[in-house]
């Protein structure tokens, strides 16, 4: 089982080092977008990472790019492997391999550059709330054990220019005993967050909603400052601010949220979302909702079990099985043709992903009846 800790360090002088490696790293970055650019120009092929990394070594031999040994060694491999994913990535939604659009990397702003990566037990130095970087111990608050074999160590920059270290930790699976014997299934909707199985509902919050009208003024007081001055700097970071609490009180409400589940249900059956698809259709407001964080989160805490997204879980009748073919999103009542059963259609949806997860975990295919 993997997972990541996410730990603030203090500030203090000797972070212009940490600004300094992450803004190189950025540098780096845009070098090696600018290759793969000129390659594909010049050859019309893909560059290869291998190729690219033995060439960005000899880069840093020469005095040129001498600053550039800076970043550990691992940090500038990490940048080729990522770029070289997303290239890949590209090329199979560009040659109908895959049907995920993605578009190819591009350029990005040195100061917008957010972290480097280290792997394994190279380039740092842990003891128990220091960290060793580049030469400098720094301190951070040590909010959780560290109990796991480390596998990755990120340094990350926010919008405020404050700096965490996210550590990626090898643990053994969690035996869940929560031993209620309940299982629920969950419909992920627009205007109800969640809609159990159990018929009850959880609203979310919106926090983005709720704050927006603060941020439109954030907003409006930036675009008035005179570009480079310091009022506008400070008009930028409130405006980051403001983001950063709104994403942090959706992310404490969802851990709140995912303890309750878990402490109440043994199995926990949802569907298989296809966030792309939703955020093209619905733009901010699944942003808001933020479903796939909520679904992370949960996958740690409890037993879920995902279902197949393209089981019709709206448009079958939990009473009979009977299939509607055409049911519009405007309908909020599901009305069975067949057995002129009348449920919410959320509600109808949960009673559905629950008896298609159940029999999931049974091993049985669960198929609908008749079609309507």
């Amino acid at each position: 089982m993997i997972r990541t800790y996410k730990y603030k360090l203090y500030k203090t002088k000797k972070d212009k080092h940490i600004h300094d490696v992450i803004n190189i790293s950025g540098i780096i970055y845009n070098h090696c977008i600018a290759l793969h650019k000129r390659y594909y120009k010049l050859y019309r092929k893909h560059l290869n990472k291998f190729q690219l990394q033995k060439h960005l070594t000899k880069l840093k031999g020469r005095e040129k790019y001498s600053f550039w040994k800076k970043v550990p060694s691992q940090s500038i491999q990490d940048i080729t492997v990522r770029i070289d994913n997303a290239y890949k990535k590209f090329f199979d939604y560009a040659k109908g391999k895959s049907k995920l659009r993605v578009s190819p990397p591009s350029f990005k702003a040195v100061r917008k550059y957010k972290s480097y990566t280290l792997k394994g037990k190279v380039g740092y130095k842990l003891d128990k709330n220091t960290v060793s970087l580049n030469g400098y111990k720094y301190k951070f608050w040590l909010s959780r054990p560290i109990d796991g074999t480390i596998k990755t160590v990120i340094v990350k920059r926010d919008s405020i220019g404050d700096f965490y270290i996210c550590i990626t930790l090898e643990k053994e699976d969690l035996k869940y005993n929560v031993a209620t014997g309940e299982s629920v299934g969950i419909d992920f909707g627009l205007k109800t967050f969640l809609t159990l199985s159990d018929k009850s509902e959880i609203q979310s919050p919106l926090y983005h909603l709720k704050n927006l009208t603060k941020q439109k003024r954030l907003n409006r007081n930036l675009s008035k400052k005179k570009k480079g001055s310091n009022s506008r700097k400070r008009a930028k970071i409130q405006l980051a601010k403001l983001h950063i609490k709104t994403a942090n009180q959706r992310r404490d409400y969802f851990h709140k949220l995912s303890n309750d589940l878990a402490n109440k249900y043994n199995n926990i059956f949802i569907e298989d979302l296809n966030m792309k698809a939703m955020q093209m259709m619905w733009g901010r407001k699944i942003s808001d909702l933020a479903f796939s964080e909520f679904v992370n989160i949960l996958e740690y805490k409890a037993n879920v079990t995902k279902i197949d997204r393209f089981f019709p879980s709206s448009k079958t009748c939990s009473n009979c099985g009977t299939v509607k073919k055409d049911l519009d999103l405007k309908v909020r009542v599901y009305k069975c043709d067949t057995c002129n059963f009348e449920i919410d259609r959320d509600l109808n949806a949960s009673i559905n992903i629950k008896r298609v997860g159940t029999s999931t975990l049974a091993g049985e295919v669960v198929r609908a009846t008749s079609v309507a």
